[in-house]
């Protein structure tokens, strides 16, 4: 599939096995796609100079890095002062993923939460956005995302939105951004449409998660950055907007969000 409008899919894990040996080819089919952009994220602090080569060996690929909640109770806690030094990479964009995770770690929750509690910190500190994972925990995250937009103002993307209409309009009353990963591509899926409906388009991104998450066609299979086009269809149909009108807005978002992936050769 091939199309002239840019895009760019704004979180995926392309340090993941299932890419190996593969990975230039993944990015080449990408490029063919219209996805001119991906923001490839590291879960572990430690896998953190293995994601950064692949951003580094790659025009149009930018990095993210923190301790992903599911995994944040065997790995070492995250420093603030880690997190900062990181940031000074000119082709890191985002602090994360963090977030919460009740569905499978519920018992972490407290270690969860202090975890996410640093990794707001680096944001504000930093001036680089937030990136959310959000399952299972919809009163936990609002109260925290809350509380912590009182101590001061942080920049938040909430990524792979799968969560409830309520955390949903927390997060657009902080300004915050919603992402649309396959999932709202499911059939099944209407009520995770209809949130996205009522959501400002200004806040709008796309994103596959892949290797997770395929949407239709290629649900079942291995995901990559080329198939978020096929999600960005049905966010177009979502809005009741052609593809190149919506491709262009959740570009907008993107880089009003991103800013230092926006304008690479400013960042340092």
């Amino acid at each position: 599939m091939t199309t002239s409008a840019p895009i760019t899919d704004s979180h995926c894990h392309l340090d993941f096995p299932d890419f190996a040996g593969e990975l230039d080819a993944v990015i080449g089919r990408a490029k063919d796609a219209g996805v001119h952009r991906m923001v490839t994220i590291c879960t572990r602090l430690a896998d953190e100079p293995r994601v950064r080569a692949i951003a580094e060996a790659h025009d149009g690929l930018f990095y993210a890095a923190g301790t992903h909640p599911m995994s944040v109770a065997r790995e070492p806690m995250a420093k603030l002062d880690d997190l900062i030094a990181l940031a000074r990479h000119p082709k890191f964009v985002g602090i994360g993923e963090t977030g919460l995770d009740y569905h499978y770690t519920a018992e972490s929750a407290e270690v969860q939460q202090h975890s996410l509690r640093i990794h707001i910190e680096a944001a504000r500190r930093t001036g680089l956005p937030l990136i959310i994972h959000a399952r299972a925990a919809d009163e936990d995250m609002a109260r925290i995302l809350t509380e912590e937009w009182k101590n001061g103002a942080f920049d938040c993307v909430m990524h792979c939105y799968s969560s409830g209409p309520e955390l949903a309009r927390r997060a657009v009353e902080l300004g915050f951004y919603l992402s649309m990963s396959g999932i709202a591509a499911f059939p099944k899926s209407a009520e995770l449409r209809e949130i996205f409906a009522a959501a400002p388009l200004d806040r709008i991104l796309v994103e596959t998660d892949s290797p997770y998450l395929a949407p239709p066609p290629h649900r079942g299979k291995r995901n990559e950055p080329a198939h978020v086009v096929h999600t960005a269809r049905v966010g177009a149909q979502i809005f009741g907007l052609d593809y190149e009108e919506f491709a262009a807005r959740t570009e907008e978002n993107f880089e009003r969000l991103f800013r230092r992936a926006a304008q690479p050769e400013r960042a340092g």
